[in-house]
């Protein structure tokens, strides 16, 4: 139980660090856009493909996101798809993250 306890408080630490890292205008500071960046490429690219053009998960190139807004995009990002491998990055990510992130892929700079 004790383990459960820590485990909790050390999740509540690290999400209050996030929300700490943007700076008062709601950029995301440049520390956490590397933390970012290092997420697209490590744990988004373990199913949508190193360089995003897909795998497990579909293309998260530029062209594939088209025809979708940044809405719809930042919440498969925080909600992910239930039924599909897509997992909810809402516990890890704040919205004006998610919404970073649907910018980096639209600019096609996250698989390089």
């Amino acid at each position: 139980m004790a383990k459960h306890v820590v485990v909790l408080l050390l999740a509540i630490v690290w999400a209050a660090a996030l929300v700490f890292e943007a700076s008062a205008d709601g950029a995301i500071a440049a520390p956490r856009q590397a933390q970012l960046l290092h997420m697209l490429k490590h744990d988004c690219g373990s199913c949508h493909g190193m360089t995003m053009k897909g795998g497990l998960g579909s293309s998260l190139m530029p062209e594939a996101l088209a025809g979708k807004s940044d809405d719809e995009l930042v919440a498969v990002i925080l909600d992910g798809r239930p039924g599909t491998p897509m997992p909810r990055w809402h516990p890890l990510l704040t919205a004006a993250e998610a919404t970073w992130l649907v910018r980096t892929l639209r600019r096609g700079e996250a698989g390089q």
